[in-house]
């Protein structure tokens, strides 16, 4: 091996050996973000709280998106009065792996690679391959009992690296990516039993969740392109390039109320690294005094009961997105809405995180931080008012 390919493949080793510690990376820096006492200071109230399945721990691996996108799917079968089943989110994973493996490849490595992802791909890889119970395809391996996937990520990625820089493009590129998958995640069985019967993850899909993709639209909100009209939103997770509405900042949280109102939970993209999110409080808000200008006694007592917030403005907004203060970091799934003992609503957002935090899995965000730091919402068309469906002109 020449020096210049061997230096190549360490850097792709390396660039994909940090992406893959990103989340954990992200979660560690989060523990910074707590106080002891904090549970204690807070009494929230419960105003709306709808169905969901149990927590899960999404463990090393950049896949909260399809932790919280099928925990979203999940939802939407005990709202059409089904008894929900666990779907393999990891099986909703690989099959988006090699779909942004083959755009990656068709754009000679012009495209962000790593483990994230958007709520749309769970829709995407649900309509064109199906979807399989958790008990049918676990993606734990050699005896493994937790999602760890360093090692896999940064074989894949380097693999692509070394696949765009030749000269013809061969047909068996494919098949060695899937293999290695297979060899990380096991192979996909093209049939598997559940409750005493026979299924394909097509046949899954249709008869037992029973969902249709077309039926829920993905929600963002930016000042440089038109309101209700849809657009590509340009972060590194939409590797497909899906298109979202455009609304107003205020819309967000609007339309977040309706929709729990209504019965429809939402699935939630925001950005987590920010001094006012702390997972083991469990608590997202927007703190009213930037955190560098805080006395030693504030920092001590940022998440010690309810505080006053920033106002944020669709502008602010806006400029934090633009300039990487808000970044597309995590996924979540909002199931409801409390109030705390001043009044002040937050919705309850489901983690998967597993259940190390003060609320076993949950946080309490503030609507002010959903205004502030969503990047993207997903929810069903029928969550949405009238109103709003005229606007984007769905029926």
């Amino acid at each position: 091996m020449n020096w210049n390919k061997s230096i190549v493949l360490a850097a792709s080793l390396f660039a994909a050996s940090f992406q893959v510690q990103a989340q954990d990376n992200l979660i560690n820096a989060l523990k910074a973000n707590q106080n002891d006492n904090s549970k204690s200071g807070f009494t929230f109230t419960e105003v709306i709280n709808l169905g969901n399945t149990s927590i899960k721990d999404q463990g090393s691996s950049g896949t909260c998106w399809s932790y919280s996108g099928n925990s979203f799917l999940e939802s939407e079968m005990i709202r059409m009065g089904k008894k929900p089943v666990e779907i393999s989110q990891i099986y909703t994973a690989r099959n988006t792996y090699l779909d942004k493996a083959r755009t990656y490849v068709r754009l000679h490595g012009g495209l962000s690679l790593g483990e994230g992802g958007q709520f749309h791909d769970v829709l995407n890889s649900f309509r064109k391959y199906g979807t399989m119970p958790q008990s049918a395809y676990t993606g734990l391996h050699y005896g493994s009992t937790r999602n760890n996937f360093g090692e896999m990520t940064s074989m894949l990625d380097a693999m692509l690296g070394s696949i765009v820089k030749g000269k013809t493009l061969t047909p068996n590129w494919e098949k060695a990516y899937t293999a290695a998958m297979d060899s990380y995640l096991g192979e996909v069985p093209e049939k598997f039993d559940y409750n005493g019967k026979s299924y394909t993850p097509r046949t899954f899909a249709d008869q037992v969740i029973g969902i249709n993709p077309d039926d829920y639209v993905g929600i963002a909100s930016v000042t440089d392109h038109p309101y209700y009209s849809q657009f590509v939103l340009l972060i590194p997770d939409n590797w497909s390039f899906d298109r979202f509405y455009n609304v107003k900042m205020n819309d967000l949280t609007d339309i977040i109320d309706n929709a729990l109102q209504k019965g429809y939970t939402v699935a939630w993209a925001t950005d987590v690294s920010e001094k006012g999110f702390s997972w083991k409080n469990g608590v997202a808000y927007v703190p009213e005094k930037p955190f560098e200008q805080m006395s030693e006694q504030e920092k001590a007592s940022m998440f010690v009961g309810p505080k006053p917030e920033m106002k944020i403005t669709p502008e602010e907004r806006q400029k934090a997105f633009d300039n990487w203060q808000t970044t597309d970091d995590h996924g979540m799934h909002i199931v409801g809405l409390v109030k705390d003992q001043t009044g002040k609503e937050y919705y309850i957002v489901k983690n998967s995180w597993g259940t190390s935090n003060d609320y076993k899995g949950y946080l309490y965000a503030s609507k002010e931080f959903v205004r502030y730091k969503t990047t993207s919402l997903l929810l069903h068309k029928d969550g949405l008012t009238k109103d709003l469906k005229s606007k984007i002109n769905i029926k």
